[in-house]
């Protein structure tokens, strides 16, 4: 190894973000020909690749917990991290030590040469080679951004998830539905299963799987998800049934999560233990998805949402399970994020706004997002210079049996958890 490489996986991760002008380069001919030399086939003996606009972290934590609850060795890897980049690749259940992700990305150096890479592609390839190294059953790979151009893209998938098709991301994938399905239908590969997480995909998507002999299957058409009491539910195609506990998940849709993850796994055509399926549903835990805290007799939630389809599924969440008191909002928001959205999808569930500033080439201050929101509910709301502001200023105003809501983006989360979380 060169004595001028980094040696820490600090000094890895900030060498690799100074790597490529640009954070984001779409197109594979770059990653796939380094890939090539790094030797990579497959990460693992089966193969499953989530992507999709929201609900892809979730999908891939409950088929990574009933792969393991079977007895399986699981690799997943998702994406962005929330505290440390370990979060990011998993080995059956725990987070790779930086000493293993310094020998990945090591690994990628190697194989480089001279080829440009973005942060997002030398994670991947690190990981796609630690998984490798493990000889794993199943991987559970996330897609970054898309899926047609995405560094996961370079692995033939058994299956593919396509979780749901919304607006986001719309400079870099297009501005409706139709534009953006065909990005995400890119992981469907001829004559495998492809699982759709909604009954009403664009059909953008549909025509790729049935141009190249992919058996679609659709939540709420061809699997299904039905309430049976308040503790259970029940998971049902045409040839299979099963009883489960309610998500420890909690979210309205989370169930749909579920489903559309027992789906990949039932088309993956691998036997699964009965007892699996119940084990891994009420297993399946995520940082930043509804999380829940208390403090002082004040229930907080922190939720990474940050589109008009997550803040829509956040408001049947708040409704299905209210408040005795009010709901205070602390709201931050990348620039280019549709925030009127997220607030007409929200605002009747909200009482009172706090908008908080985010730092960063896509962030924006608390008057900015303010001015953005002209004409909405939160118009009126406080504006703060960071979260931890806007979190101080909502517990000052909320009594017991309040809720505060903290949500708007991964960074918003990243900011709030470690006021929230106890001192490890």
């Amino acid at each position: 190894m060169s004595p001028s490489r980094p040696a820490t996986l600090a000094q890895w991760l900030a060498h690799i973000e100074r790597q490529h002008r640009q954070p984001i380069a779409m197109g594979l001919e770059r990653v796939r020909e380094v890939a090539a030399r790094m030797g990579l086939a497959r990460p693992a003996r089966h193969c499953i690749v989530v992507g999709g606009t929201n609900g892809k972290g979730s999908t891939v934590a409950f088929i990574e917990a009933i792969g393991r609850a079977a007895g399986w060795t699981v690799g997943a890897y998702t994406s962005p991290h929330l505290r440390v980049y370990n979060e990011r690749v998993r080995i059956d259940g725990a987070e790779v030590d930086d000493a293993g992700l310094v020998a990945g990305f090591n690994a990628v150096e190697d194989a480089r040469g001279e080829t440009p890479l973005t942060y997002f592609e030398y994670g991947t390839l690190c990981a796609l080679w630690l998984f490798q190294q493990a000889g794993l059953d199943l991987a559970v790979l996330e897609v970054g951004l898309g899926g047609r151009l995405d560094a996961v893209n370079i692995v033939d998938a058994d299956v593919s998830v396509i979780t749901t098709v919304d607006i986001d991301h719309a400079d870099w994938l297009g501005g409706d539905r139709e534009a953006i399905g065909v990005e995400k239908a890119g992981i469907i590969r001829g004559w495998k299963p492809v699982v759709l997480g909604e009954i009403d995909p664009p059909s953008s998507v549909l025509r790729r799987a049935y141009a190249l002999g992919a058996n679609a299957l659709r939540f709420g058409s061809d699997f299904f998800a039905e309430p049976i009491d308040a503790g259970r539910w029940r998971w049902r195609d045409v040839s299979f049934q099963v009883e489960l506990p309610q998500p420890a998940l909690w979210a309205p849709v989370q169930r749909a999560n579920a489903a559309t993850a027992i789906a990949a796994l039932q088309a993956l055509d691998r036997t699964v233990p009965r007892a699996a399926w119940a084990q891994g549903v009420a297993a399946a835990q995520v940082r930043g998805r509804l999380q829940r805290f208390e403090r002082d007799g004040v229930e907080v939630l922190v939720d990474v949402g940050h589109n008009p389809q997550a803040a829509a599924a956040l408001a049947e969440a708040l409704r299905a399970r209210p408040a005795t008191g009010r709901t205070l909002a602390v709201y931050a928001a990348l620039s280019d994020k549709d925030a009127p959205g997220v607030v007409a999808a929200l605002q009747a569930r909200i009482d009172r706004w706090y908008l908080a500033g985010l730092g960063g080439e896509r962030g924006q201050d608390g008057d900015q997002l303010r001015a953005r929101l002209a004409g909405t509910a939160a118009a009126a709301g406080l504006a703060c210079a960071d979260v931890a502001q806007a979190l101080e200023a909502a517990f000052e105003q909320a009594r017991r049996g309040d809720r505060v809501l903290v949500f708007g983006s991964f960074h918003t989360v990243a900011e709030a958890l470690p006021l929230l979380e106890p001192a490890a």
